[in-house]
């Protein structure tokens, strides 16, 4: 029941950042790029199709995909920096 609840507040969520992408698209004052990363990165991890998305739109611009991964890479390497440093 509580895994269930959850995983529909994670699609709706979701589905609520990427409309406010696309608003954000259309006015000025939103950031829609950030909305909608934001958006599918919450619903890649609960759906199929986006997962399917995601991959297809890698192998289509593997440049854009390969910063990606580079970033995301720094990003994991420089919070298991930060989490060594606090433990101690």
């Amino acid at each position: 029941m509580k895994a269930t609840f959850h995983r529909y507040i994670k699609i709706i969520s979701g589905w609520l950042l990427v409309a406010l992408g696309v608003i954000g698209w259309v006015l000025p004052i939103l950031p829609g790029t950030l909305f909608v990363v934001l958006g599918f990165t919450i619903l890649s991890t609960q759906s199929e199709w986006v997962k399917r998305m995601i991959a297809s739109l890698m192998l289509r611009y593997p440049r854009q995909a390969a910063k990606l991964q580079r970033l995301k890479e720094n990003l994991i390497s420089k919070f298991r920096k930060e989490n060594t440093y606090g433990s101690s």
